[in-house]
């Protein structure tokens, strides 16, 4: 059976896939020292002929083409003359690898041809959580030579969620603080995030776990966050819930929902999950109450902790 020469990586995870892509391309650099056989591509900035062009080309020093692809899945051009030539980059001998990190549809004819065995090698980086979070942690702190109990870690991982890129920074921080790492040292070192959390109490929400949503905006209370500020990040995601669902509702494509939200990634793929336990009607009642729990506070008719305690008790 010959040897894939296409690879796939691809997932939310952008801090392992990255790893995993650089890990790749170094390899390719120590074997092939020459470095001209290396090429980038980013398809929302090149095309298909691009890319042609340069598979066509003789390779200097009969050495192998690495040829990564950034942005494939929405370059649709890039993605209907690919796959119709898809034979011929199958039996090269060059390697053309596709790194995605945005979220896509299992439905897209390109992710349904790279996650067939016979004709690429594939790997998903989902975002971590619960054990394999902790699992991963620990073997971080561990190649920093710093130790971190389990009911600590599990602060760090309450504080900080499943950003890896954070986290990695945050590890570097609390190793080079002390060997030995307590529940005092995060809350001194490591800042809350607050999107992350707010992201969590919209999840408890759309659990009616109403309880463990009021734990966590006290929490953020109790740290000196002004009620005020955590209703606007309340209100700022409920709006982007608002438009991903809208736009959902309408069978807009995740990529055309990315570039009309012109939001983050991050923030359009946490959406874009949440937005599935919710209705288009909740959501807009929702943005209601939200509305007028803004209005009461700013016209004086209620104190602004317990409108944010009536809001939550409320959705």
């Amino acid at each position: 059976m010959p040897k894939i020469m296409i690879i796939f990586l691809f997932g939310q995870d952008t801090y392992r896939s990255r790893q995993k892509l650089n890990g790749m391309i170094e390899q390719h650099k120590k074997i092939r020292k020459s470095g001209l056989n290396l090429k980038y591509y980013d398809l929302k900035k090149q095309s298909f002929e691009d890319f042609k062009s340069e598979f066509q080309q003789m390779p200097m020093f009969e050495e192998k083409k690495l040829m990564v692809l950034e942005n494939s899945f929405s370059n649709p051009d890039f993605k209907e003359k690919f796959l119709k030539d898809s034979k011929r980059f199958m039996s090269s001998e060059n390697i053309v690898l596709f790194y995605e990190q945005d979220k896509i549809l299992k439905t897209d004819s390109l992710f349904k041809f790279l996650t067939l065995k016979k004709n690429a090698e594939s790997e998903g980086f989902e975002p971590l959580n619960g054990q394999q979070l902790k699992n991963w942690a620990k073997k971080e702190f561990e190649a920093s030579k710093c130790k971190i109990g389990e009911k600590d870690l599990e602060k760090l991982i309450e504080f900080i969620g499943s950003d890896l890129w954070q986290f990695s920074n945050e590890i570097k921080k609390l190793a080079a603080f002390k060997p030995e790492i307590k529940d005092e040292d995060v809350e001194l070192l490591v800042k809350p995030k607050i999107e992350t959390d707010i992201f969590k109490t919209i999840d408890f929400l759309a659990a009616r776990n109403k309880k463990k949503a009021l734990e966590l905006i006290k929490k953020h209370l109790e740290n000196g966050d002004h009620p005020g500020y955590l209703l606007s990040m309340i209100n700022y995601q409920f709006r982007n819930l608002l438009m991903v669902k809208d736009l959902i509702e309408k069978n807009i494509p995740y990529y055309l929902i990315l570039k009309k939200t012109q939001l983050k990634p991050f923030v359009v793929n946490k959406s874009y999950q949440q937005a599935g336990k919710f209705s288009l009607p909740e959501l807009k009642k929702i943005y209601q109450k939200i509305f007028q729990a803004d209005l009461d506070i700013k016209t004086g008719k209620i104190n602004p902790e317990i409108a944010l305690d009536l809001l939550i008790t409320e959705i």
